[in-house]
């Protein structure tokens, strides 16, 4: 959860900044929103999200 919580925030922060930036325009942000909130009523958004899940796993087993 807390990964999903941090991962829309930090997408949230990269719209916003883009929008602001002028380099995405508000209409192709609203469409990639909504394609996005009905991707994850598909089928393929648990694979999404496992996926996700391992690379955040694998970002985390990094040792310095």
């Amino acid at each position: 959860m807390a990964i999903s919580l941090s991962v829309v925030l930090l997408l949230a922060i990269i719209l916003v900044v883009m929008i602001r930036g002028g380099s995405i325009k508000a209409g192709p942000a609203i469409v990639a929103a909504l394609f996005g909130f009905f991707l994850a009523s598909t089928g393929i958004a648990p694979s999404i999200n496992n996926f996700l899940n391992s690379l955040a796993d694998s970002i985390n087993a990094i040792r310095f």
